[in-house]
Order: structure tokens, then sequence, then C-alpha cells
């Protein structure tokens, strides 16, 4: 059995699990993130790895590291990472040295989608792009079950595909990208402005906050729509709409079997998804004369990451086991 070593930075969150080569998770531990610099935050890395790997029988293969940012084509350094602060980071680097193992750096929306492609919701495909829909959206792509990362190692920005012509303000800096109608602060913005329109229909989700639309929240919008409330139902299925055109843009690029939908709005899928699946099959190109892709939520939840930066570092350091 080949196991390795996933780590997931984040900007608050360190995550650190062995894996084996079922996609299980061994044991695993968080620690905070530090507000400080990127050799700071690496050293504690390398302590949550030896302390994850301190009681594990058998030889770790290698080390996967996701974050949230590009990594440069030899999946070593960190390009940027907006969230650290983080600029031409060798991650890889750093962490052989204090750690003596072989060490892969990958984007984390890349991780998260090569783990969910093989371990997840997309398992027994090929062809499948993930969807992560947070704050923003991101996403990973695996074709002809390799991921694809690009010529630069910077693939998969998918929240940035153009939606909307000289539309909301993204804060990459450009308008009308897809995140600004189809996340979770798109989420949150809508159910707000809905509920000032609809003060009357809306008792439940406003009741779930401070009673103000200001105080809505993501979580408040999925709670209040299992309730019945109208508005929140409403306004996650606008979510969807929304989602499925951005779907049918991307079918006409990389006509995957199968988009696999996760991120924290994923919780409120069985609202969301219909219309998204509606949307897709309305709007995709020659929906008279082709397959549809599926579209299936995640399974590894938060999990995703570690599971799939862990696997991509067993293939590239123990292809054979």
């Amino acid at each position: 059995m080949g196991i390795s070593v996933g780590v997931d930075i984040g900007g608050t969150k360190i995550l650190a699990g062995v894996v084996n080569d079922q996609g299980e998770i061994l044991t695993k531990i968080h620690r905070r993130t530090p507000r400080a610099d990127a050799f700071a935050v690496l050293s504690v890395v390398s302590e949550a790895i030896a302390e994850t790997i301190s009681n594990v029988d058998g030889t770790i293969a290698g080390i996967g590291v996701g974050v949230a940012g590009p990594v440069d084509a030899g999946s070593t350094t960190v390009l940027y990472a907006p969230n650290l602060q983080w600029a031409d980071v060798p991650v890889a680097a750093i962490l052989e040295n204090a750690i003596d193992l072989p060490v892969l750096v990958e984007n984390d929306g890349n991780a998260a989608a090569w783990g969910e492609a093989r371990f997840g919701g997309g398992e027994g495909f090929h062809d499948v792009v993930t969807v992560t829909i947070g704050t923003g959206i991101g996403g990973g792509i695996v074709l002809g079950g390799e991921l694809f990362r690009g010529s630069h190692g910077a693939a998969g920005e998918i929240g940035h595909m153009g939606a909307v012509a000289d539309g909301l303000l993204c804060g990459c800096g450009r308008k009308g990208c897809w995140e600004q109608y189809a996340s979770g602060n798109a989420l949150v913005r809508d159910a707000r402005a809905m509920a000032t329109e609809r003060l009357f229909e809306a008792q439940v989700l406003l009741s779930l906050g401070d009673g103000s639309p200001e105080g809505v929240q993501g979580e408040h919008v999925t709670e209040a729509a299992t309730l019945g409330d109208p508005v929140a139902i409403e306004v996650l299925e606008r979510l969807g709409v929304w989602l499925g055109r951005g779907l049918a843009s991307l079918s006409a690029i990389l006509d995957p079997q199968i988009f696999v939908i996760g991120g924290g709005a994923s919780k409120a899928s069985e609202f969301f998804l219909p219309s998204a699946r509606a949307t897709l099959a309305d709007r995709i190109i020659g929906k008279d004369y082709r397959p549809i892709p599926e579209i299936h939520a995640a399974q590894l939840g938060n999990e995703a990451g570690i599971v799939g930066a862990a696997d991509l570092a067993r293939h590239k350091f123990s292809p054979h086991i």
C-alpha cells in the first residue's frame, strides 16, 4: 500500500493528513496559519507534517502541498498567493530541506479537483471539471485522466471567465467575471437585495440573522431554504441558473463528461443543482446532437485538498505503487 502526505495551506488554517492509495485519510491534524512571512508558515507546516507521520507505519512516498495561488510548471514554487501575501516562494525546496522527503506543490483548486476526480464525485470519469463555489469560484480540470495545469501552471482559474460584458467589478480588477454571479458572495448579495424588496416573504431568512437584510449570511440562506423560505429558495435557484450558464461555456471549450460542484455552497446543492442542470441542457452548444455533461455534488468536502495533494505526490514520486 502506498501512503503519502497531503497538506492544505489556507489563509487561516493548515490541514495535514496521511492518505493511502485508496484515498482514505489515515490520520490528520490542523494548525492555525500564523500571520507571518512564508518561512514562518512553512515552519508550522513542516512541524505539522512531522507530527502527522510520526506514528505511521510504512514508507512515505512524498508530500503534496496545496496553496491558494498559481504554482510554477515544475510544481515547486508558489508564484503568488494573495491570501498569504506570498510571491515566488520556493515551497518545495524549503520543506524538503526541513523534512527530507520529496515535495510537490500544487494550486489548492487543482489538488481538490484531482481528489474529487480520483475518489469523490468524479470517480470513474476521465474528463472531469470541478467547480468550487465559495467566496469566489475556483476549480480544476482533469482531462484524459490527467490534471490539466496549462503551459505555466496557471490553468483552472475558471471563476474569472467572462460572464457579463462590462458587468460587476471583480476583486481581480476586471468586470463581469463569472464568480460575481455564481459564488457565495453573489448568493449573499442577491439574498440581501431580494430580502429588502420582499421583507414579508423573507421572514424566516431574516430571523436567522439579526432581523435585517444586512445580517443575512450564506449559511442563513441554506437553512432558510431548508425551512421553506420562498426568497431563499428563489435566490438559490438563481444561483443555479448562473452556474449553468458558466458550465455551458466550459462545455463548449472542454467538453467534459461531468462537472463536480464543491465548496461551501455545495451544502445547498439540492436547491440549485436542478436549475443548473436545466440551464446547462438549454444553453449548451449542439444540445440536440450531443450528450449533456452530468453534474454531481462533490463528496470529499474540506478534505478534497489533502486527498488530492497526497495522491498527486504519490503518483509523481512512486508512480508504480
